[in-house]
């Protein structure tokens, strides 16, 4: 069951799936794995002309061709190096679901 979709980002009730993350396929982040969810607003030095994958290695952007034309990202700590990052359709959507699960 879905609690957030749209056709690159998915919210569950355990999860946040990433389609296109990867060439083969999505990238599954365990809400008890994010550490804190961090919105910004896009820019060309933040993401906003990066359709596909990284260019700092700090974070790693999923396949999304309407990023340029969007205003706002979020990035996922997982702990890890590189930060997931995604520009969901509905941001304030996204970002009220994903805190429920994190309890901030």
């Amino acid at each position: 069951m879905s609690e957030y979709r749209d056709s690159r980002i998915e919210c569950t009730t355990d999860e946040v799936r990433i389609r296109w993350y990867y060439p083969w396929g999505a990238k599954r982040v365990p809400y008890a794995a994010i550490g804190s969810l961090e919105r910004f607003t896009l820019s060309a030095m933040r993401g906003k002309l990066r359709i596909w994958g990284t260019g700092t290695f700090r974070y790693w952007a999923n396949l999304d061709p309407g990023r340029p034309k969007k205003l706002v990202g979020f990035f996922l700590e997982t702990g890890h190096h590189i930060r997931p990052l995604v520009t969901p359709d509905d941001p304030d959507a996204f970002e009220r679901v994903v805190r429920e699960h994190l309890g901030a």
